[in-house]
């Protein structure tokens, strides 16, 4: 499982033209699901995910996670993190899980994090979705469950 996170100001979805989601102060989450990813894996990246020290302190040191900072969280399925540019001009998705088990992984992902008591957003699974937000920092972090990065 893999994801881009992104400390925000704040954030939303939109779905034909119509917002279906937003958040205030805290993380975007951009997530990939691999054909062999796991719940344990929504789980591990989950608990890692919200306890992240990377806002601003008093003395403005990340040291703070969004639990701590009472942030909101917004996931959004992206296969294309699971995208190979190795070879040739088109990115490969074979290494993505297919949709019906990605959609399963995502819905457990974002029950894993309203766990850890913080609001979660989502945005649409499959759907064509515009993804507006204001990033702070900028922060950006790359994780992987597997750690390959």
């Amino acid at each position: 499982m893999r994801a881009v996170v992104q400390l925000v100001k704040k954030a939303s979805v939109t779905v034909n033209e119509s917002v279906i989601s937003e958040i205030g102060p805290g993380l975007v989450v951009l997530l990939g699901i691999h054909k062999d990813d796991t719940p344990g894996d929504a789980q591990i990246l989950a608990e890692k995910i919200a306890n992240l020290r990377i806002f601003p302190d008093q003395e403005k040191l990340m040291n703070l996670s969004v639990l701590e900072i009472g942030g909101e969280i917004l996931v959004v399925s992206q296969f294309t993190l699971y995208g190979d540019c190795r070879k040739g001009r088109r990115p490969s998705y074979s290494a993505a899980a297919p949709p019906e088990r990605a959609e399963e992984l995502y819905e457990i992902f974002i029950r894993e994090t309203a766990k850890l008591n913080i609001p979660v957003a989502s945005g649409k699974f499959q759907a064509m979705m515009d993804v507006q937000l204001v990033n702070q920092g900028p922060v950006t972090l790359l994780l992987d469950s597997a750690k390959s990065f």
